[in-house]
This record gives structure tokens, C-alpha cells and sequence, in this order.
């Protein structure tokens, strides 16, 4: 590619200062020649040159190598073309690859040798002319590819800090998005058990409105108690979607807690053979406690949807050094769910599971009923 490096333009004011500078530099050559009468005989030369090499200044900023190339023709025939075409030679070497910057300097030094070959200076030996102007070229090459790699550098490092921030801000967005999605997992785990709760107890009021008055009291007020639980909850979700408050640290179950969730399904009216053979329930990480928690939670809730009044078998078994394996069995459904469902509970657990470097695998009997198993990894 052509162009490396183009620096920002400068404001209007800026580039008609510098051609006045250059202008000035130019009359002063044109003067500074005139006591020689040697070199006065070319002053209507010089003029023409030096008019013409500043009219070419604002060529060069729009396009620098046929500026240059122009201005370096012209120091060849006049010395007042040299300032215009120093300019131009350092333009090409600020915005130009190296190899373009050596040749245009490579035309304006042998230009300037031209010059000096048919307007020598008095005093100054050729050679040292050719040695002066050879330095003063390589110096312009030199300092405008050292500018221009500077820049950049300085660009590079900027377009680091730019991706180094946009990625930190993709970072920060992605895990509050975990965060949020694992919180509204949660909560959808614990509505999900509630309502399905809530939902066998109306069944019962509906269904046997021949009840003791106690059971109704009771089962009221279990409805009452759990519909007030079911709306803090959602309301914390609507919360964390909402941005407007953190998850604050609600107390997470642990395996310990099964056997509470296990009473409350009963006393929902759901019969549970229940068997615990885990050895040692104490040395159980608590992220695989929580997560088996989870799975008996959501195999008891879809069993009260869609096989309501037909008992559930819960086995929970392992030990260290093994694997942790609970299983959940219940005879076929009903039919009509007892409460709708989102379809995404089994989805929501088979990613948990596999979060915590188990498995899951769910599905019909083929007696008839559905069966619901996972793996976890217990470390020794």
C-alpha cells in the first residue's frame, strides 16, 4: 500500500503560515544572491523558480511525491527552488513508505548536484557541496520515517488501548449477563417448585370440597403462605432483570436440605419412597449438594404437573471417590398438566448439570412412567 501514515490535516491558518515561512526563506535566498554578479544575471530565473516552487507548496500537502518530484525539477534550475523542495523531500519521508521517501530524496539530491554543477557556490568545493547535500537528504529521509513510525506506534498503541477496553467492557457485560441468566436460573428452579406446590393444594380444595374444616384452614393458609413466598420471589427476579438490585446472597440449598424438600412434597399430598444410601453426606462439595438439590426440586415439580397423585420414587446414592447419582421415577402422565409449564425446566437442568461436570438423561419407561437421572462428580 502507498500510503502508510496520513497525519491529520492541519487547520487552514497553520498551512498558510508555513507557506509564508516559505516564501520568506525563498526571497531571502533571492536576495542573499544578489551582491555576487555572477549569480545576479539569473534574478529574473530565481524569481520565476521561487514564484512558482511556493504556488507548489499547497500541491504538495495534497499530493507529496508529484509535489516533490515537482519542486526537486525546479531546484535544479534555480536555488531558490531549495527551501520549497527541502519541504516537499520531508513531506514524502512523513507520509510515505521508505522506499518512496529514498527515491524522491534520491531525485532531489541529484537536482541540487545539477545546481551546484551550473551554479556553484564561491568557496565551497563541489565535492563538499555533493557531501552536504547527500547528509541534508539523508537527514530528511531519517527524520520523517522515524516521525512517521512514532506515529505509528503511538496509533498502534492506541488502537491496543481502544480493543483492550471494548473487550474489558465485553467481559464485564458478558458475566453480568451469566450472573443474571444463573440468578433467574434460581428463580425459576424455586417458582417453579412453589407453584407446582400451590397448585396440588388448590387441586385439593377444588376437588374435595368435602374436607374437614381444619384441612381447608390448613390448606388455605399453606396457599396464602406460599402465594406471599411466590411473589417475593418473582419480585426479586424482576429485580435482577430490571438492574435495580443485586442478589443478595439468598441462602442457597445444600444436600442437607433434601430431606425438608422431600417432607413438603409430602405434606402436599404427593407419596415419595425416599431412599438415601449416600455414605459420608458431610464430605459432599456444597456446589454438587446444591445441584442435586436442584434435580430432585425439579423431578418432584414435574411430577406434580403431569402424574399428580401417583407416587414418586427419589434414590440419592454414592460416596467419595465415586460418583453422586440420584434418580427420580413416577408413573405415566395424567394428561393435562395440573399446572402449565415453560417446557425449559429439563433444558435449565441439563445445562447445570453439565456446568458441574455431570450428566443428565430424562425420559419415558419403557413400562410406561418417566424416569429422570443424573451423574455428578464427587472428588475424594
Amino acid at each position: 500500500m502507498e500510503e502508510l501514515c496520513v497525519p491529520r490535516r492541519p487547520a487552514k491558518w497553520v498551512g498558510f503560515v508555513a507557506t509564508g515561512a516559505i516564501g520568506v526563506l525563498v526571497a531571502m535566498t533571492i536576495v542573499g544572491r544578489l551582491p555576487d554578479p555572477e549569480h545576479r544575471q539569473f534574478l529574473l530565473l530565481d524569481v520565476a523558480v521561487g514564484l512558482v516552487s511556493v504556488a507548489l507548496i499547497p500541491v504538495v500537502g495534497r499530493r507529496p511525491v508529484p509535489g516533490a518530484i515537482a519542486l526537486a525539477v525546479l531546484a535544479a534550475l534555480s536555488p531558490a527552488a531549495t527551501p520549497p523542495s527541502t519541504v516537499g523531500t520531508l513531506t514524502v519521508a512523513l507520509r510515505r513508505p521508505l522506499r518512496t521517501a529514498i527515491l524522491v530524496a534520491l531525485a532531489g539530491t541529484v537536482a541540487h548536484l545539477i545546481q551546484g554543477l551550473w551554479q556553484p557556490i564561491h568557496g565551497l568545493p563541489f565535492f563538499w557541496f555533493a557531501v552536504l547535500d547527500l547528509v541534508v537528504h539523508a537527514a530528511l529521509v531519517g527524520w520523517g520515517q522515524g516521525t512517521q513510525a512514532r506515529q505509528q506506534l503511538v496509533e498502534s498503541l492506541r488502537e491496543r488501548a481502544r480493543r483492550a477496553e471494548a473487550e474489558q467492557g465485553r467481559r464485564v457485560a458478558e458475566a453480568r449477563s451469566n450472573e443474571r441468566t444463573k440468578m433467574a436460573r434460581e428463580m425459576h428452579d424455586v417458582l417453579a417448585h412453589r407453584l407446582s406446590l400451590l397448585a396440588t393444594y388448590a387441586g385439593a380444595l377444588e376437588y374435595r370440597p368435602d374436607s374437614s374444616p381444619e384441612k381447608l384452614a390448613k390448606a388455605a393458609g399453606v396457599i396464602r403462605t406460599g402465594v406471599h413466598q411466590a411473589l417475593d420471589e418473582l419480585r426479586e427476579v424482576i429485580n435482577v432483570l430490571r438492574d435495580e438490585a443485586v442478589y443478595e446472597g439468598r441462602p442457597q440449598p445444600t444436600f442437607g436440605d433434601l430431606r425438608a424438600l422431600v417432607d413438603e412434597s409430602r405434606e402436599a399430598g404427593t407419596t415419595i419412597a425416599y431412599d438415601d444410601q449416600v455414605a459420608d453426606p458431610m464430605s459432599l462439595p456444597p456446589a454438587t449438594g446444591r445441584t442435586a438439590y436442584r434435580v430432585v426440586q425439579e423431578g418432584l415439580t414435574n411430577a406434580r404437573k403431569h402424574a399428580a397423585g401417583h407416587p414418586v420414587t427419589v434414590l440419592v446414592a454414592g460416596q467419595a471417590g465415586d460418583r453422586l447419582r440420584i434418580e427420580l421415577t413416577n408413573p405415566a402422565s395424567n394428561g393435562t398438566p395440573l399446572a402449565p409449564g415453560s417446557g425449559t425446566g429439563l433444558v435449565g437442568l441439563t445445562e447445570r448439570v453439565q456446568l458441574a461436570g455431570g450428566t443428565l438423561d430424562h425420559g419415558p419407561l419403557p413400562g410406561g412412567g418417566f424416569r429422570l437421572e443424573a451423574s455428578l462428580p464427587w472428588p475424594s
